[in-house]
Formats: C-alpha cells, sequence, structure tokens
C-alpha cells in the first residue's frame, strides 16, 4: 500500500509538471497514461537510490578494504586484519535490503526504469550472496589443509564446501559491484529518454539524477582488480 501510494503520489507531480512537456527521445511513445506511470516509477526508484545511499556507500568502502585479500583467490591463510575486513564487508552486504517492489514478480517497476531496477536487484542479491559464502570460507575448519577444528562436524564440511567454492562468490561479488557500477549511466539514460527535466520538473530534478550518476558510477563503485579468468570454475 505504501508503494502504492508513492507511486500514485510521484505520478501526480511528474504529471503536473509533463503538461507541455516532450516524450523523450530514443522512440520511446507510449501512451499518455503509460507515460505518466512510466515516469512516476523512475522518480520512486531515484529515491530509492537515493535512500540506498549511505549503505551501499558502506558496503563498497568496506569491500574495497577487503578486496585486495580476494581478487585473486581466498588465500590457503588470512591475517586477522583480512579475517576482519571480510567479516566487515559480510555485515554490510548483509544489512542490504531490496525495496518491496522488486521482491515481486507481479507490480514492480515499469518502462525504462525496469533495466535499472534489475542492474540494483543483481547488485545486492549477488553481494549479499557473495559475502555470506566467503565468510562462511574463512571461518575455522574452512582453512588450509590439515587445520583442526575444535567440534568438527557439519559446520567444518560447510566452510570447507565454500571454500572449495570461493571463486565463485568471489566473481559474484565482483558481479554485483560491476551491475552497481551501470545503474548511474542507466538511469540519466531512462530520465532521458522519458523527456528529462522539463518532463519531470521538480518531482525528478537534472541535478538530483545528475548526482545520483555520479554516486553510481564505474569510479564510486567498481572493484579493482578484476579476478583471474579461472579463478571461477
Amino acid at each position: 500500500m505504501r508503494v502504492r501510494c508513492a507511486r500514485l503520489a510521484a505520478a501526480v507531480l511528474a504529471a503536473g509538471a509533463a503538461a507541455g512537456g516532450v516524450a523523450g527521445c530514443g522512440g520511446h511513445h507510449p501512451k499518455p497514461a503509460t507515460l505518466r506511470l512510466e515516469r512516476a516509477d523512475l522518480v520512486l526508484l531515484a529515491h530509492t537510490l537515493q535512500r540506498l545511499q549511505a549503505p551501499i556507500r558502506g558496503e563498497v568502502g568496506a569491500a574495497r578494504a577487503a578486496w585486495p585479500a580476494l581478487a585473486k583467490g581466498l588465500p590457503a591463510r588470512l591475517s586477522p586484519a583480512e579475517r576482519l575486513a571480510i567479516a566487515a564487508a559480510a555485515r554490510r552486504g548483509g544489512a542490504l535490503a531490496l525495496p518491496g517492489y522488486a521482491t515481486v514478480e507481479d507490480g514492480g517497476l515499469t518502462g525504462p526504469a525496469v533495466g535499472v531496477e534489475g542492474l540494483l536487484k543483481g547488485y545486492i542479491v549477488l553481494t549479499r550472496r557473495g559475502w555470506q559464502y566467503i565468510a562462511a570460507a574463512t571461518r575455522p575448519g574452512g582453512g588450509a589443509a590439515g587445520a583442526t577444528t575444535p567440534g568438527g562436524g557439519a559446520a567444518t564440511a560447510a566452510a570447507r564446501f565454500a571454500r572449495a567454492n570461493a571463486g565463485l562468490y568471489i566473481y559474484s561479488v565482483y558481479d554485483g559491484h560491476y551491475d552497481l557500477s551501470l545503474i548511474g549511466k542507466g538511469l540519466l539514460g531512462a530520465y532521458t529518454k522519458l523527456g528529462g527535466a522539463p518532463a519531470f520538473g521538480a518531482s525528478l530534478t537534472q541535478g538530483q539524477v545528475e548526482a545520483l550518476a555520479r554516486a553510481y558510477s564505474i569510479p564510486a563503485t567498481r572493484l579493482v582488480p578484476h579476478p583471474p579468468p579461472g579463478l571461477a570454475v
């Protein structure tokens, strides 16, 4: 209900701003009612991206701190500092949450916002799961051959399984940040396609979109270096 109300409120703002506006470029010419909803959905998504900036910035910072220990694969031994960095990134990743409209099969966003929403969903799902399993691989019992863990059992077996597949989880985190780095460009393109500043008015300004494009860009979010191709097998 809250999401529906937000979309309707955004639609009213966008509709008012769109009077006399343009439909945008790129051959996107939906009916007026559809266009109003698509603009409202982009406004809603932009507000979501604004709200998520702080937690995502925290996850990116933690990921970049942990990445040097992981970019070439999970090492046989980790220093205490590296373990702490990975644990911090896992906590940050685990705290990420999808907006409600991105968790349902029907009733999600429409129009150009859909592609940007998909990038956001890809980032959150891949990153959250990737860090979860990387953290599992670094728990006692997931270490180098010959390591022993008091109690052993299922937890040890799970940790060793996670370590054996650590390359997949490292790639998952990298791919999640790759998706994240494309959000800004996608949002700016969708904004332009739906009419830009003349169509959205105060509901979503050019300055707001450009600020989000910088926040969700390659320099702001991408992890380097790229993991080696043979890491995930």
